[in-house]
């Protein structure tokens, strides 16, 4: 069952396990520097539908798909999906459990929300609520673009600060038991606070969701009297190299934490931002999703990496928000990722 720890954090007792993952992405994310671990990529932006928004429902449906197929599954063993996107009433991620009829919980934590969809699937399982949950989240550019900016066809510049909304989505299959005995597994799970220090520039989401993640790893590290130096990895949900840099410096500042040593982000890793064009970084509910359900996954089942503490960002702003002259909040959900020792 789980068991609050300190005040924040809660400890998974039975540490479900990672059965099944996918990655399904873009044209431009197949060209980075992660390309390798994708299982499926796409190089119509449409994915073969006729709009931007069925093209990323198109995409979380194949990621769902090729991880209950890794993880041997039917789609009838499944009790609960917890998953969300970016756009307007998740429209991604609920237009494709139609067609699939899991029993739905949709969730919106902008960015983080591939690191809440494990965080929620894991207490489920944990709890005896569920024998197998699905974990998910996607995003698309041409469809952020269009509902967060402005049409594609106008061409605006972007600003150095600016991010660019991945076009893919993750998945991950939480369960009970696993027939593999190198399944990943997930230990501990974090929900943040909304932090909001007052970023007004909507094109600067590192920005506004740095002061999020920092207050979140430093819960997380007090309530488990843990140092950042007991992990492999403290892996952030696409703060694009803007919000990573003021991360390091707010938690060291804040908190007295060096993370420097320890500290990547999937908006970073996810792209070459020197051949790639995207500036900050890569965002949107995919960027961590696509990461975590390819490249971590990987390493922590190989036992390349034992130790994740994987904490998703999101910046929770909306069009009208923005339009009223409000400031960015931002959010930051983690989970403790682990090999199967």
């Amino acid at each position: 069952m789980p068991e609050r720890i300190g005040k924040h954090t809660v400890n998974l007792q039975n540490k479900p396990y990672i059965v099944g993952y996918a990655a399904a992405v873009g044209k431009k994310e197949s060209a980075g520097p992660l390309a390798e671990f994708f299982d499926k990529a796409y190089t119509d932006e449409f994915c073969g539908e006729k709009t931007f928004e069925k093209a990323e429902t198109h995409l979380q449906k194949a990621a769902i798909e090729t991880a209950l197929k890794k993880a041997k599954l039917l789609k009838s063993d499944v009790q609960c999906a917890f998953a969300g996107d970016l756009l307007n009433q998740c429209i991604g991620s609920s237009f494709g459990m139609r067609d699939l009829k899991f029993p739905f919980a949709g969730l919106y934590g902008a960015c983080s929300t591939m690191a809440l969809s494990l965080a929620m699937s894991g207490i489920f399982v944990d709890s005896g609520a569920a024998e197998n949950a699905v974990a998910a989240a996607s995003s698309h550019f041409c469809s952020a673009e269009r509902q967060y900016r402005m049409p594609l066809e106008y061409g605006g510049q972007r600003t150095p600060a600016s991010q660019w909304t991945v076009t893919g989505a993750g998945c991950a299959i939480v369960s009970n038991k696993a027939k593999d005995t190198n399944s990943p597994r997930i230990e501990k799970a974090i929900i943040g606070a909304v932090r909001d220090l007052g970023i007004t520039d909507p094109n600067n989401m590192g920005a506004a969701m740095a002061p999020a993640a920092a207050q979140t790893i430093a819960e997380f590290l007090i309530d488990t009297n843990t140092k950042p130096e007991d992990y492999d990895m403290i892996l952030t949900g696409d703060l694009g190299s803007t919000g990573s840099n003021l991360l390091q410096k707010l938690i060291k500042t804040e908190q007295g934490f060096d993370i420097s040593n320890v500290h990547k982000d999937c908006g970073i890793m996810i792209f070459d931002q020197k051949t790639q064009d995207v500036h900050s970084g890569g965002s949107g509910c995919g960027c961590s999703a696509s990461v975590v359900c390819s490249y971590i996954f990987d390493k922590l089942k190989n036992k390349s990496l034992n130790k994740v503490l994987f904490v998703g960002t999101g910046a929770l702003l909306s069009p009208t928000s923005s339009l009223q002259k409000e400031s960015t909040p931002g959010i930051a959900h983690g989970v403790l990722l682990t090999s199967n020792d």
